[in-house]
């Protein structure tokens, strides 16, 4: 049976300029902020990881959900790729779209509560110029992130410097994108193809996998992604390890830290039982819990982004 099918040209796209925006470039904190202090000694002992797995020349991976960016931290995670204390960026399919829209317009974020009852919402004509990125790159042999990191570095957008994505793609750093086909707005739009989104965010998926391959010894940091970061990490990590032992290695020792807002209770080592709710927040059972069950180190850090990505990378610089 072939059931029907909605047809995107029927879409009525609007200009970014008839859209209220809720984030400015006033909202990027710049690497200067006086953050207020964050009082959780997880933090110290992340911070000394990091810069003993970075002396070890072992990875330090950032998962992370577009929350950094919209929390105005674009600078941080960009200033921690330059010095070399992150080597590989991953995120959802919503941080391309605030880091594209900032480094173009300046400005990013609509309000839901707003546009969706007027059939508005996620219809912007320039956003749109992700899937053309995208259908470009794909052509280069591009993965996802590197595309439009390469449209934003190479367009000379106007606040490019403010892109996690241009700053990848300039420090040849992969700033990996994992995309679920129908949950980002410009999955809506008439240019999007599927077929090249779908390539383009498996080639990231692949460098992911081979990040972790070196994971031993290293660090992986899950930033406010509740279901896209544990899930690509537990697959990746199963690929990265199946590959290894067949050499006779282990992917054992390393740490992994997750920063939230849910209080998991005190003990963060062992699964809640299954009537419990934190039993089904996946970062919980899978990164802190069953990614390191052997010879591994988790830490969990409850808190706003605003505070705990400020002072951890304060910590950071410290030591280094």
């Amino acid at each position: 049976m072939s059931y029907p099918q909605f047809d995107r040209k029927h879409l009525c796209l609007q200009p970014l300029s008839k859209r209220a925006h809720d984030m400015h470039l006033r909202d990027i904190l710049p690497l200067d902020w006086e953050a207020p202090s964050f009082d959780d000694p997880s933090l110290e002992q992340i911070a000394a990881r990091i810069v003993q797995a970075r002396e070890d020349k072992r990875p330090v991976i950032l998962m992370m959900g577009a929350h950094v960016i919209k929390q105005g931290l674009s600078l941080y995670v960009i200033d921690l790729m330059q010095r070399g204390l992150i080597t590989h960026v991953g995120g959802n399919g919503a941080c391309p779209i605030h880091d594209y829209e900032l480094a173009l317009l300046g400005a990013t974020t609509e309000s839901v509560a707003y546009y969706l009852p007027r059939g508005q919402f996620g219809l912007w004509q320039e956003t749109g110029g992700l899937n053309e990125a995208v259908n470009h790159g794909i052509k280069q042999g591009l993965g996802f992130g590197e595309a439009v990191g390469q449209a934003i570095e190479d367009g000379e957008f106007p606040h490019r410097d403010i892109s996690i994505l241009a700053a990848g793609y300039r420090l040849q750093l992969p700033v990996t994108i994992h995309i679920g086909i129908g949950q980002d707005i410009i999955h809506l739009h008439p240019n999007f193809d599927p077929a090249a989104a779908a390539l383009a965010s498996y080639r990231d998926f692949l460098t992911f996998i081979h990040a972790l391959l070196d994971l031993e010894g290293g660090v992986f940091l899950n930033y406010g992604t509740a279901v896209m970061g544990p899930e690509v990490f537990q697959k990746a990590l199963s690929a990265a390890r199946n590959v290894v032992h067949q050499n006779g290695k282990r992917i054992e020792h390393f740490t992994t830290a997750v920063f939230d807002l849910i209080d998991l209770g005190r003990d963060i080592h062992h699964e809640a039982p299954k009537n419990k709710a934190s039993y089904y927040f996946r970062p919980y059972k899978t990164i802190l819990v069953r990614a390191v069950q052997d010879k591994g180190e988790s830490f969990y850090v409850r808190g706003d982004h605003k505070l705990t990505l400020p002072n951890l990378r304060r910590l950071i610089l410290k030591r280094v």
